[in-house]
């Protein structure tokens, strides 16, 4: 697989120091002055301004916030490294409902006899390697968190994927009906260029089929709701476990205070104006970054002046975030529309594309 680009690139170097040591299309050769070398290397860096408004640090909090929970000996927070860039890519996040608030280390291990637990370990089986819909340029995270689920059949379960802000209520765990499931949302809508070459069945097999949602008919849009997710994976890394549960405190009290009149997931509200959804989830990457948290802001959300929101049908990863900068964000990236660049790990659009910084 890597043989031929290396190869490419092994030519593109040989012509690339071939034209250092040759004028083009004069006729003769000469070797380029030193003078033009120093020249090249002092060129001013090329900005790109970032894909949505930004805010560099979250203000300071109007009242006294609970303290920051000591981590476990042994296992300190990175305050070193820089944040962006750190959330590994993905296409679309599952978060499974499971009404629990923490996972065995790998969640594909837990929830035996739970239909949610059979969802978890059929889509890994199917999508994950070896699987017959495994893909490299599809990556479906699947988290498990803990929003209740709204059937109790230990043959279905419910889920939320974003970021197509879709909430499945009732999805059947038979392995025919999770294949159904995977075709009708999780594959992506247009294959990879690299897959050019495989066979046209194969392709179609491998490309979301849309009518396919059909066998789904109680699943719902989420347009309205602001959803935060936080990584409270204990039973994984203690950071996560210790810093999650402070900081969901926070974000009910804070959210609760800027005028959401319902908050969290428990009464089976997902969607709605004035209400916002908060929930623990697994691992996600990047424990030593704890608390990690991620803000999904609806298609149809405004922002605190009325205008559509600026980060409407985004996803943005947050890292390093203490109680101390729950109330900045809220202010600044829920209601404002405004990322903090300071603790930005990556981010995603509605049409899945990765945001950077």
């Amino acid at each position: 697989m890597r043989a031929r680009p290396i190869a490419i690139a092994q030519s593109l170097a040989r012509d690339l120091r071939g034209q250092n040591h040759h004028s083009i299309g004069t006729g003769f050769t000469r070797p380029l002055s030193t003078t033009q070398c120093r020249t090249s290397r002092l060129r001013t860096r090329l900005e790109i301004p970032p894909p949505f408004p930004v805010t560099k640090t979250c203000p300071e909090p109007s009242c006294n916030c609970p303290p920051t929970p000591a981590m476990p000996e042994g296992l300190p927070l990175d305050h070193e490294h820089a944040l962006n860039g750190t959330m590994a890519a993905y296409a679309q996040q599952l978060v499974v409902c499971t009404g629990q608030r923490d996972w065995t280390s790998r969640i594909e291990d837990d929830g035996e006899h739970q239909g949610w637990g059979s969802l978890v370990r059929g889509l890994k089986r199917l999508m994950g390697r070896r699987g017959p819909y495994l893909d490299p340029f599809n990556n479906i995270l699947v988290t498990n968190s803990s929003i209740k689920s709204a059937t109790a059949n230990p043959s279905t379960a419910s889920a939320i994927l974003f970021p197509s802000f879709k909430y499945i209520p009732t999805i059947p765990t038979s392995a025919t009906s999770l294949e159904t499931f995977i075709r009708a949302f999780l594959l992506p809508k247009h294959l990879h260029n690299m897959h050019h070459l495989l066979p046209h069945t194969k392709q179609k097999a491998m490309t979301r089929a849309p009518e396919l949602a059909s066998h789904f008919p109680d699943t719902l849009d989420i347009d309205h709701s602001p959803t935060i997710l936080i990584c409270g994976h204990g039973g994984r890394d203690m950071r996560c476990g210790l810093m999650a549960p402070a900081l969901e405190a926070e974000f009910h009290r804070v959210l609760r205070t800027v005028g959401f009149d319902s908050v969290g997931c428990e009464g089976g509200r997902l969607d709605g104006l004035g209400h916002a959804n908060v929930g623990l989830i697994s691992h996600v990457g990047g424990h030593k970054y704890a608390g990690n948290v991620i803000v999904y802001i609806p298609p149809k959300m405004t922002s605190s002046t009325g205008t559509v929101h600026p980060l409407a049908g985004m996803g943005i990863w947050y890292g390093r975030v203490e109680p101390k900068h729950v109330q900045g964000i809220v202010e600044e990236t829920v209601l404002g529309g405004r990322v903090v660049t300071d603790h930005f790990r990556g981010g995603i659009d509605r049409d899945g594309n990765i945001l950077r910084l």
